[in-house]
């Protein structure tokens, strides 16, 4: 184990509960749906910018279950990420809640920034609706995530697609089930949420590590050599050509006959 980047995941982690559910549970009176949704883009690019070269940032085990299977983790890794991950939410979450506890008549019991369906949801959205909506919506960011990262390091501009995904998951989701998109996310507050909260947990976790699984699936299809390519191409190399398709040492190709030598070739 590397533990710089377990610490990275856990961290990152943390931070993005205790910013991210920090701006619903402490601002979202004040920002509404668009504010909040922007705190956790936000947050979610400028810690990806702090700890993408370490640990690839996926502060997300729905993210971590998609890299695993695009197969650019292994098993193990994918295990320390998870507890990583989910220990970090239980400290963000207590951050949050002592701090929430400052604040004179902030109501946190069966709340505090928790997900919920039915009489939890912000529109009275069924169990069934609320597990399609976190599938879809998880899988649109695993899905960008796969798309714009190659490797486990998340360097150069790769954060900031990612964190708008996010920020778009969150505006769609606000309204639907207060958008997990995250188990981590949704474990660290329900546990101080406590309630109906605790009981409803199930669908967060679930539901959006099916739609890690569903965005590296199709990512499989989308944007991976299908099956047997790669021997093809290994098989039949293209022609070792430079720019502009000229040949190595300055001559281009023509069906009539070897090309006369220009300037560059003399």
């Amino acid at each position: 184990m590397e533990t710089r980047t377990v610490v990275a995941e856990f961290i990152g982690t943390a931070m993005l509960v205790l910013f991210g559910v920090g701006s619903l549970v402490l601002a979202g009176d004040y920002i509404n749906a668009l504010g909040i949704s922007l705190a956790f883009g936000f947050t979610l690019i400028a810690i990806a910018f702090a700890f993408g070269r370490i640990s690839g940032c996926h502060i997300n085990p729905a993210v971590t279950l998609g890299v695993l299977l695009a197969r650019r983790i292994d098993i193990r890794t994918a295990v320390q990420y998870w507890v990583a991950q989910f220990v970090g939410a239980i400290v963000g979450a207590a951050i949050l809640f002592l701090l929430a506890n400052q604040v004179p008549r902030l109501q946190t019991a069966g709340a505090f920034g928790s997900n919920g369906y039915g009489g939890r949801s912000p529109v009275g959205m069924g169990a069934g609706g609320a597990f399609l909506a976190e599938v879809l919506l998880t899988f649109l960011l695993v899905f960008v995530f796969l798309t714009v990262t190659h490797a486990v390091p998340m360097v150069g501009a790769e954060p900031v697609p990612v964190g708008l995904a996010y920020a778009a998951a969150n505006l769609i989701g606000i309204p639907l089930t207060w958008a997990s998109v995250n188990p981590a996310r949704s474990f660290g507050p329900a546990i101080f949420a406590g309630g109906d909260a605790l009981g409803q947990l199930w669908l967060f976790i679930v539901a959006p590590l099916a739609g890690g699984v569903l965005a590296a699936v199709v990512h499989r299809f989308t944007h991976l050599h299908p099956a047997g390519r790669a021997e093809r191409e290994e098989a039949h190399p293209p022609p070792a050509t430079g720019p502009w398709g000229r040949m190595r040492g300055g001559h281009r190709p023509q069906a009539g006959g070897p090309e006369t030598k220009g300037p560059e070739a003399a």
